[in-house]
């Protein structure tokens, strides 16, 4: 919503909007372009708006059920983004895992060469009066993403999650090829995920990954002080060497996505590797923090394969270093469904600490707690607010903060207690 929120701002239109008064990430941006952010409110909802409704609410929100009763216009955010799309060519960014990091990176390296509107998850968007192409992060979510009909869809990967939705991984398989049989030109797809291969479609489907039988293929990876140089190979018809200033292979997969989006689109692939180069991330996907001697890194990874793929990250960016997690499980569902996998994923650490269970505005209470988590972990602690001067125990440290709650207050606060 706070992506949206920036690009209808951009192109000219009269934005606000109202949300928690609890301070959250996603707001920053909202500030700094001028958009006006109300606490809820009935008296909020006033004649002469659209009001776009953010999916975490339901009808009978107090500003909602207002302007439903006084006739406004009412709109579902993706309902409404599926309407927007349609001036664009657009590429839809989806998967259980790595959509945020991919659709910032598409969007980042498409403008190295043609002007891109984009919307991604990490609350960042932009809108661009002259741009044909749209990037967007796809929300599987209650199977939200069926309202849309992009050009082109690059999915990550297909995994088992929200179990408060999906009732088993058929489910959710389900949902992603009734997704991708709605893409009008080409869907993009990790080769190496055998749920992604249950996918059929009428539109060509490529595949990308790693040293393998692929569409789009990378090999001779290797690591280096700016980041990690791999060769690309696409058909018969391209190989070039291309450099990311980012770290495993995880990266190199949503790069390959990225490069066959432009390389089917006839971008120029020079300006292409070039626009790589200065990819500087997106907020809360291993965002460093240098501080004393430690390095200190805000995470987003919330299942326990996105865990893994942190933890490789900080393996390969700093050998020989103490990696150290700060995890905080995000709903009470997730947690009880992958307890065993979220232990075997943290176990990767050399120390982990787990604070208390984030609940969400659907789910405030469960059955379990940190503590059952912990257990699971050998040397585990469970850490609490008043707990976080034993993080000082890890002095030249890789601290990664992961969680998709509240985590990055304990972050601040540690910070605040080393200043």
């Amino acid at each position: 919503m706070s992506a949206l929120a920036q690009v209808l701002h951009d192109l000219g239109h009269a934005v606000r909007g109202s949300d928690i008064d609890k301070e959250v990430f996603t707001e920053f941006q909202l500030r700094d372009k001028g958009i006006e952010i109300l606490s809820f409110d009935e008296n909020n909802v006033e004649e002469g708006y659209t009001y776009i409704a953010g999916n975490a609410f339901k009808d009978d929100h107090v500003e909602i059920k207002k302007a439903m009763d006084s006739n406004f216009k009412v709109i579902r955010y993706h309902e409404f983004l599926a309407e927007f799309m349609r001036g664009f060519t657009s590429i839809a960014v989806t998967g259980a895992h790595g959509k945020t990091s991919t659709t910032g990176l598409l969007s980042h390296v498409m403008n190295g060469d043609v002007e891109t509107t984009f919307l991604i998850g990490d609350g960042t968007g932009f809108g661009l009066k002259r741009s044909d192409y749209f990037t967007f992060e796809s929300c599987e979510y209650k199977r939200h993403f069926l309202s849309y009909y992009p050009d082109y869809a690059i999915i990550t990967n297909i995994d088992f999650d929200h179990p408060d939705y999906f009732k088993d991984l058929d489910d959710v398989v389900d949902a992603f090829n009734d997704m991708a049989s709605q893409v009008k030109k080409a869907v993009i797809t990790f080769g190496g995920d055998e749920n992604i291969n249950k996918i059929s479609v009428d539109v060509p489907l490529y595949t990308y990954g790693i040293e393998g039988d692929y569409d789009v293929t990378a090999s001779n990876i290797r690591t280096t002080e700016k980041g990690t140089v791999f060769d690309v190979t696409i058909g018969e018809d391209y190989k070039d060497t291309v450099v990311i200033p980012m770290y495993g292979d995880h990266h190199v997969l949503n790069s390959l996505s990225v490069i066959a989006v432009c390389y089917f689109e006839s971008l120029n692939m020079k300006n292409i590797k070039e626009a790589f180069l200065t990819f500087g991330g997106v907020k809360r996907r291993f965002s460093e923090t240098y501080i004393n001697d430690m390095v200190l890194v805000d995470d987003y990874a919330h299942h326990p394969k996105e865990i893994r793929a942190t933890l490789e990250t900080a393996r390969k960016k700093y050998p020989g270093r103490e990696i150290v997690s700060v995890f905080q499980p995000h709903t009470f569902s997730r947690t009880e469904k992958f307890l065993n996998e979220f232990a075997e994923a943290l176990n990767e650490s050399d120390k982990t600490y787990i604070v208390d269970i984030f609940g969400s505005a659907r789910e405030a209470a469960g059955n379990l707690s940190s503590a059952d988590l912990s257990e699971l972990i050998p040397g585990a602690t469970v850490l609490n607010d008043d707990d976080l001067e034993l993080l000082n125990n890890h002095q030249n440290a890789v601290i990664i903060f992961m969680g998709a709650g509240d985590i990055q207050k304990y972050e601040k606060r540690f910070t605040e207690l080393l200043s």
